[in-house]
């Protein structure tokens, strides 16, 4: 069953603990007005391979962030609802980053920045030393507990895990799936105005879920390679008209791009926006080495001028490309915003 709770995590960092062979977590303690928190992250898996799948965004550009300031959250543990619209992550469906960019990382071996310890240690250290720095973290909620912590020994016990992608499991773990309920790590440093953002995900998982309860896809394999050979496709969106002037309905478009010299087939595709509304595309096929403008009905996806996502399925559901753009991104008026 999905995460019971899930939600994300406001505070100020006040220590850490790298991981260890007898402790495979990067662990942080939290102050969140009084009340002591600690993140637990994983950066082993317990299956084969143990090396995690890790990207660090060091300058993190996203709507969520606009989303999260604008929230204003109390600190401590709010409990997020798994649904778009919400604060809630989810590494496929809110295109948090690109998928190809999570790299199998040791946890700690010698030599200089080259293991996860030392890339996460580099800015939990800042946020501990920076007064105004602020911690995120997103994942299941556990605490408090009787006990004091095992490793901070603040009373009681009190915390967040699943720092990591949940969905895409098969197996033991398949019962932690659900979408919208993946876990990340965020600091936001104001005084720079500078975001850190990192996102984990374990090898054996799928990165084609079901939309529905988060299990793999059949027929798609583990990791962030590409889909099945019969759907790969070489379609990227490159550009939209996300502010145009006046009245956006029939004005709203995006531009795709097909990289390969082959004509290929567009039937039964569509775009979705950040809150999963669909607009079916109907144009019949994008030419070889072209580029195709997909003009928005309005009745379907919408692009919002407080920043949004937009993604490409294919007939099958599967996605074929995925993009995010901000507030500010969208402050110019009739322009195109690229990505």
């Amino acid at each position: 069953m999905p995460l019971q709770s899930y939600g994300i995590l406001k505070g100020k960092a006040v220590d850490k603990i790298m991981a260890s062979s007898s402790n495979e977590h990067f662990q942080i303690l939290v102050n969140a007005d009084g009340t002591s928190y600690r993140i637990a992250i994983n950066v082993k898996s317990q299956v084969s391979p143990p090396e995690v799948l890790f990207y660090m965004d060091h300058d993190y550009h996203h709507e969520i962030t606009d989303a999260i300031k604008a929230a204003n959250l109390n600190a401590g543990y709010t409990h997020l609802q798994s649904a778009p619209g919400t604060l809630a992550v989810d590494f496929i469906r809110r295109n948090m980053f690109d998928i190809q960019e999570l790299k199998p990382i040791p946890y700690n071996i010698p030599g200089a920045d080259n293991d996860i310890n030392e890339k996460l240690d580099f800015y939990v250290t800042q946020a501990i030393n920076e007064a105004d720095a602020v911690v995120y973290a997103w994942g299941d909620k556990w605490g408090p507990e009787t006990a004091a912590d095992q490793y901070f020994h603040f009373k009681p016990g009190n915390g967040i895990h699943d720092i990591h992608m949940n969905q895409g499991n098969d197996g033991s773990y398949k019962k932690d799936n659900g979408v919208w309920q993946d876990g990340a790590l965020m600091i936001y440093f104001p005084s720079r105005e500078q975001w850190v953002a990192v996102f984990i995900a374990f090898q054996v998982q799928t990165f084609h879920t079901d939309d529905q309860t988060g299990n793999p896809i059949a027929a798609t394999p583990p990791g962030p390679g590409p889909i099945p050979v019969e759907q790969e496709t070489p379609i990227r969106i490159i550009a939209a008209m996300v502010n145009p002037e006046g009245d956006d309905v029939g004005k709203e478009s995006i531009i795709l791009l097909n990289k390969s010299n082959q004509d290929i087939d567009l039937t039964g595709w569509s775009i979705v926006d950040k809150n999963v509304n669909h607009d079916t595309i109907t144009a019949k096929t994008i030419p070889g080495a072209d580029t195709l403008k997909i003009t928005l009905t309005g009745r379907g996806a919408q692009l919002g001028n407080k920043g949004g996502t937009i993604t490409l399925l294919n007939a099958e559901g599967l996605k074929i490309a995925g993009v995010s753009y901000t507030e500010s991104d969208a402050d110019v008026q009739d322009e195109l915003v690229e990505f």
